[in-house]
């Protein structure tokens, strides 16, 4: 079938994708072509390598446990449900009245679409029938390995063309390379049996012969299964034809002249390219046409060989190979020594046509036209459409395929233009999932969508919700005595583990100012165990803490952590740069808890101790202590959650190990140091240790721009805002840091 043809087209790719996305699904696919190394579409008339095709057809039968044989029979069946799809339903259904005449006309069909598929690479079909009736299909192919699509093609034509079930197996396989050119020849002992609908098998069954049929059905079945069924009465009728009132005539039969009433020159003008030859491959006759191309052909008796090769099917030049593919189109082609020097220069002419055996004569007859594809083919070889025949086709021929090859040209290009846009809609909608990532990590993502859509967001209040503050003990004392490139560095190092822990306890991340964090449980997305949330993320920012070091003396940090529960108001302030805030007296509490804790421990408000009292958690007393601004307050220090263990509280396996100072020297590994020395942060050039490890990382590209900033350094927003790992940035500011390095 004319899957060989496109074999080296991206109709075939697209047809086997389909297969596979539509039996197996689209993440199955996206498998197979990664493993195959392929891309995800192609191109409908752009050629391919074969090997592209038989890689995704081994990974199939890998990925899927399945042989070899069965997946190309299946894709067989598949492939010809996917052409009638295609539009070349009518083609098909046209090529014959039974399966043997519609596989003799294959190779017909072959040469007709080479007009379109110019780079085609035909396979070739043969039938031989038996006197069982069944037969033997020869099948000649360059590709090895792909014989068992033909039984899947060739079976679902037959039941969908011809209402018939054919068994097709495997009877002699050999080399054909040195005697038909072709790499492999299979040869498929092919036997049939009528499937009778429904219907039909009603209307026979009331007829006496119906019975010999079935007997005759059983008869095979239980014998010899490779026998056909014998012809049924309705067969035997076929060739009668019903005129008028039941008066009924016998099949056609031809009459013939007893002289043919035409003259050798008639004939030879009226069929300007034909040829005479006999056994001996001596031309007997030739037309006008052919004579003026091949002025060789002027002197009988010349051998035909001499001037032509066989360029399809690819068998010797005898007359005993000749007759085997009687019912194949042949292509000659003229030799280049043989043409008189004019042509020399041109491409050689090819002839295309039909073989008749001429028994009486012991003569071949080869009525043949020019094989050309457009009309640049004809300018090329000097001829006109006066050369040929007004009644040969091929005229029509010529001009419709280059119509057509415009058409196919045009389409062509709408599908690069159609592939160009895909593709710039995935890198357009990989570079809006990135825009939300980072609007999403600095606004709810409700909040933000009515942002995106034009709409004003409305404050919203809710009435319970717990704040956390934190800060760095000493923290401005630090400042004073380091450099700035380190207070980034530590901080950065202590937001990114808050950042996790964000995620493990699922509160909202408000802000960040300098050293100070604030995060929220119960807003935007109002819940009941918001203080629960809050207390569990206090302590694992407890447990953080520790992993960060204090970049003046080497020892962990100490943080306090002030908790308030209460009502506030929340909503989007500004238009440039909006923020999602939180006001009200709950968020001044919150951060007097705060400012009146205790290195490394966990101040409750009142109203926050309530909401926790009678849940999993170790509170201690605290007493009553003077707050700025709210006077005498009783309050409390959270210790620990009685049920949850340190890595539940950390949300990390329990064997990890890992601390958060590697995972921040791990924020950008493999990078190579290929900065000038004098562009390289002071700290690096100075060779400390915290921006070295002993793996040689370097510093995240954020530090160092942290550092030219701080070293008043030119520096351009755009290379910032440009570059892949801003998304991965924390978000906080950094003007207070760099102000207090500064002092």
């Amino acid at each position: 079938m004319f899957i060989y043809l496109l074999l080296q087209y991206g109709f075939i790719n697209t047809c086997l994708k389909s297969l596979v996305v539509e039996k197996y699904g689209e993440e199955t696919w996206e498998k197979l072509r990664l493993q195959a190394e392929v891309q995800d579409t192609f191109m409908t008339f752009e050629v391919y390598k074969d090997d592209i095709t038989v890689q995704l057809i081994e990974k199939a039968c890998k990925m899927l446990d399945v042989p070899a044989d069965k997946v190309l029979r299946q894709f067989g069946e598949y492939f010809f449900e996917f052409c009638k799809r295609s539009g070349y339903d009518h083609m098909l259904r046209t090529l014959g009245g039974n399966l043997c005449e519609f596989i003799e006309n294959l190779d017909a069909l072959h040469s007709y679409l080479s007009l379109s598929y110019q780079e085609m690479n035909a396979p070739s079909f043969r039938v031989e029938k038996n006197e069982d009736g069944s037969m033997h299909l020869h099948y000649y192919s360059d590709r090895r390995g792909l014989c068992h699509i033909v039984p899947g093609i060739i079976g679902a034509a037959a039941l969908d063309f011809f209402n018939i079930d054919i068994s097709m197996e495997i009877v002699n396989q050999t080399e054909e390379e040195e005697r038909t050119g072709k790499k492999e020849h299979i040869v498929f002992l092919v036997t049939q049996k009528p499937v009778f609908s429904y219907k039909e098998r009603k209307k026979l069954s009331s007829s006496p012969h119906y019975l010999d049929l079935e007997k005759a059905d059983t008869v095979r079945d239980r014998g010899s299964p490779a026998c056909p069924v014998k012809k049924s009465h309705w067969k035997a009728i076929r060739g009668i034809v019903t005129l008028g009132k039941g008066k009924l005539l016998r099949r056609f039969d031809p009459v013939y002249p007893k002289s043919l009433w035409i003259d050798p020159k008639t004939f030879c003008n009226g069929l300007p390219f034909h040829m005479v030859f006999d056994k001996e491959l001596k031309v007997k006759q030739a037309g006008v046409s052919i004579q003026k191309i091949v002025p060789g052909l002027q002197t009988m008796g010349i051998c035909l060989d001499h001037y032509f090769s066989i360029i399809h099917p690819e068998v010797p030049f005898t007359i005993s190979s000749i007759q085997k593919f009687i019912n194949s189109q042949f292509v000659f082609q003229t030799r280049k020594e043989m043409m008189p020097e004019s042509w020399k220069q041109r491409p050689m002419l090819e002839l295309r046509g039909q073989m008749i055996w001429m028994e009486s004569l012991q003569c071949m007859l080869y009525l043949c036209s020019p094989l050309l594809r457009s009309l640049y083919e004809l300018e090329e070889r000097q001829m006109h459409i006066a050369d040929i025949a007004p009644h040969d086709v091929t005229r029509d021929l010529i001009l419709l395929n280059q119509q057509r090859l415009a058409e196919m040209e045009l389409s062509n290009q709408l599908e690069r233009k159609k592939e160009e846009l895909r593709i710039l809609s995935k890198n357009l909608e990989e570079e809006k999932k990135k825009t939300e990532t980072l609007l999403y990590s600095m606004l709810p993502q409700h909040v933000a969508n009515q942002l995106k859509e034009g709409k004003r967001v409305e404050a919203g209040e809710f009435e319970e919700c717990t704040i956390l503050f934190s800060d760095v003990v000493t923290f401005t004392n630090i400042c004073a005595e380091c450099e700035p490139i380190q207070i980034v560095f530590m901080l950065n190092s202590m937001y990114l583990l808050f950042d996790r822990l964000t995620t493990v306890n699922n509160v909202y991340k408000v802000e960040t100012i300098g050293d100070a964090y604030m995060v929220v449980g119960g807003v935007p997305v109002p819940v009941s165990s918001h203080a629960d949330r809050v207390a569990n993320f206090a302590l694992g920012m407890i447990i953080a803490a520790k992993e960060v070091k204090n970049p003046i003396s080497g020892n962990p940090i100490q943080i306090r952590v002030g908790i308030h529960s209460g009502p506030v108001l929340a909503g989007v302030v500004g238009e440039k740069m909006p923020r999602y805030c939180l006001f009200g007296d709950t968020v001044n509490t919150a951060s007097r808890m705060e400012s009146h804790g205790v290195p490394s421990k966990i101040h409750l408000s009142p109203s926050a101790y309530q909401c926790l009292k009678d849940k999993n958690f170790e509170i201690i007393e605290r007493g009553e202590i003077d707050v700025k601004g709210k006077g005498r307050m009783h309050t409390y220090f959270l210790i620990r959650n009685k049920t949850a263990t340190e890595d539940e509280i950390m949300g990390r396996p329990v064997k990890e190990s890992d601390s958060g100072h590697e995972s921040v020297q791990s924020f950008e590994e493999g990078r190579i140091e290929t900065m000038p020395s004098s562009h390289q942060p002071a700290l690096m050039r100075e060779g400390t240790s915290c921006c070295l490890d002993s793996s040689r990382r370097l510093l995240p590209a954020w530090l160092i721009i942290t550092d030219q900033l701080s070293q008043r350094k030119d520096f351009q927003l755009e290379t910032l805002c440009s570059s892949n790992r801003f998304l991965a940035w924390p978000v906080f500011r950094i003007e207070y840091v760099l102000q207090c390095g500064f002092r």
